[in-house]
């Protein structure tokens, strides 16, 4: 990787991982925070987005600059597993342990179910 595509890599994860503080403090300030909502909602449109991309590369003929800058800097910094994980520990932890249960296996299933929509439709593009 050159220098120059491994600055926008950087650049593009933070501005990911701006988008995902917003979205996270907007879904919050909608929905509350009994419930992690922010970032599921994150890691879902994520998800969707980064299945997007990589199903769009081979059709659209997209060089692997694009990819990295992407799917491994913009969308590597606005999802989040970590914080995912920390949300259902707290949950956990709070005596919720339903709550926990859905965060992480619908989180799981939704975010798989939706990298393969859009890798889908990323490759009929």
């Amino acid at each position: 990787m050159s220098a120059g595509i491994f600055a926008l890599v950087v650049l593009a994860g933070g501005l990911g991982g701006a988008l995902r503080y917003w979205v996270d403090d907007c879904v919050r300030a909608r929905l509350g925070s009994a419930f992690p909502w922010g970032i599921l909602v994150v890691n879902l449109t994520g998800a969707f987005a980064l299945g997007l991309v990589t199903g769009g590369i081979g059709s659209l003929g997209l060089d692997d600059a694009f990819r990295l800058v992407l799917g491994v800097g913009f969308l590597g910094g606005y999802t989040t597993l970590s914080t995912a994980s920390v949300d259902t520990v707290r949950l956990v932890r709070a005596g919720q342990p339903g709550r926990a249960l859905a965060n992480s296996l619908g989180s799981l299933a939704a975010g798989v179910a939706l990298a393969a929509l859009g890798f889908t439709l990323g490759s009929l593009l």
